[in-house]
């Protein structure tokens, strides 16, 4: 068999249930395949023996979590491979197991927001995240069955998610020049819902510890089947629902996390959301104190009120990117090492990482840092005040039939292209990195090409209410004229 079809990006992904009622493809054979392609392939970077190697895993809450890590351990043991046991983590915690665990390498059992039935394996370095070259390689070994001798390894239960909860507590406390024992959040009511995720230990571990009064907080209790919303802060239910809990609890401040907490997002004491634009613009504050001029990767969606928050607002360079949150990260640390002051990549979906964390896409980590400024006096409504946010927003997602959709994508690109250089009503973004980005009349519009999926994201955004609609109207002859787009979504 082979694995190809589990690579996804960066992570490995497929179906792991059949409760949802979809074929099962990441077996506990598959499993075990690729965590033995793992040992060997990190066996191989390290230089070390795959007995000589330390390994951390863990898992979020999810149904399958159980099984899929005692396929992993079966082959970690059989390999000789010393492993700590995290049990319950988030994602972040297991790249720290790399610090202060001094392991190789770690694994996380997740699929983030996916759904239920789905899960997936997260593989770290003490370099971070495994790029997607990597993840290919391990397929490839995984393929052809490779294995190392057999030897004995050792499995050690280890309560990682203490050492990790207090490192967040202490960063608090350094924040306010305070100590535990002076409870600095006694003061502040923070909410936290954790989607029945991994994120529960924020509210309990993290800020009751501090003094903050967390009554109101919802959903912390891991559930697998997610009985509440999808755990997402880019899902519209779920950020309702945490709005809805903070207006209800008179909160200053409430949190929300994905399943495995890499991504947070926010809602302040109005009940506002904190979330995409406004998200990147909180972060690109905090993260420009002390790093004057510094340049803020991100994603490529992000609106034009952005940029000129950062730029003009914050004093900051704005490097507009390709989506993927490793996209954003590696664009950084590449700046960094050319010499740019780079202090954060960050991508709309809530992926932000922050230089002084390791580049590390950590939401507790944003979250914590979001509650300093709180517990600081600073008002996000003020903070924000000046951020230009856009009357409407659009994705319409156009599917290619086309067979070869990578050929077909891109010369619907450069059509658009040559369509926007022939109409003196529409301008060409100067920083096009991803797909091509033109302001109308009516407002911008971006169309890029997937980079795994036979897919055209088509994003609009616009300062007045009807532009979206005037500027898909706008390009709808332009579109028409592509057979092999369905433009059913096309509205």
């Amino acid at each position: 068999m082979s694995y190809n079809e589990l690579k996804s990006g960066t992570d490995i992904r497929g179906v792991a249930s059949d409760k949802g009622g979809s074929k099962v493809n990441l077996t506990d054979a598959a499993v075990k395949d690729i965590t033995a392609a793992f040992v060997l392939w990190l066996s191989d970077k390290t230089g070390k023996k795959p007995s000589e190697l330390k390994v951390a895993i863990g898992h979020d809450s999810r149904i399958t979590a159980s099984t899929i890590k005692a396929a992993a351990l079966s082959e970690l043991v059989i390999a000789g491979v010393h492993i700590s046991d995290c049990g319950l983590a988030s994602t972040p915690a297991m790249f720290m197991t790399t610090i202060d665990l001094d392991c190789d390498a770690s694994i996380q059992i997740t699929a983030s927001h996916h759904p239920f039935d789905r899960n997936g394996l997260k593989f770290f370095t003490k370099d971070g995240g495994l790029d997607s070259c990597d993840i290919a390689a391990i397929v490839d070994i995984a393929n052809e069955g490779k294995r190392a001798e057999i030897a004995d390894g050792v499995i050690v239960k280890t309560d990682y998610m203490t050492t990790y909860a207090k490192r967040l507590r202490d960063m608090i406390c350094e924040g306010l020049g305070k100590t535990e024992s002076d409870k600095p959040l006694q003061n502040y009511h923070i909410i936290v819902d954790a989607g029945n995720g991994a994120g529960g230990f924020y509210a309990n571990n993290v800020l009751a510890p501090l003094g903050a009064d967390i009554s109101g907080s919802q959903f912390l209790e891991p559930d697998g089947m997610f009985p509440n919303h999808i755990p997402n802060p880019e899902n519209k239910q779920a950020m309702e629902s945490i709005c809805s809990a903070v207006v209800a609890s008179g909160a200053d401040l409430g949190i929300i996390f994905d399943t495995d907490v890499d991504r947070a997002g926010c809602v302040d004491s109005s009940g506002k959301e904190i979330n995409r634009n406004r998200l990147v613009a909180l972060a690109s504050y905090i993260a420009v104190q002390g790093n004057e001029g510094a340049t803020i990767v991100t994603d490529s969606v992000t609106s034009d009120g952005l940029k000129i928050y950062i730029e003009k607002d914050l004093g900051g360079k704005h490097y507009r990117f390709k989506r993927g949150y490793k996209n954003v990260i590696n664009k950084a640390i590449e700046l960094c090492n050319e010499g740019i002051n780079c202090p954060l990549a960050i991508e709309t979906s809530g992926h932000a990482a922050l230089r002084e964390n390791y580049f590390l896409d950590d939401g507790a980590y944003l979250a914590t840092k979001i509650v300093i400024e709180l517990a600081r006096g600073n008002k996000f409504e003020e903070i924000l005040s000046t951020l230009k946010m856009p009357a409407e927003e659009k994705e319409i997602r156009l599917n290619i039939k086309a067979q070869d959709f990578r050929s077909y994508g891109l010369n619907v690109i450069d059509e658009l292209e040559k369509l926007a250089l022939s109409k003196k009503e529409c301008v060409i973004a100067d920083d096009n990195r991803e797909g091509i980005r033109i302001t109308t009349p009516y407002g911008w519009m971006l169309l890029r090409l997937s980079v795994h999926d036979p897919v055209m994201p088509l994003n609009f955004e616009s300062d007045e209410i009807g532009g979206t609609n005037k500027n898909v109207e706008f390009f709808r002859e332009f579109f028409n004229q592509f057979s092999e787009l369905d433009l059913s979504t096309y509205c």
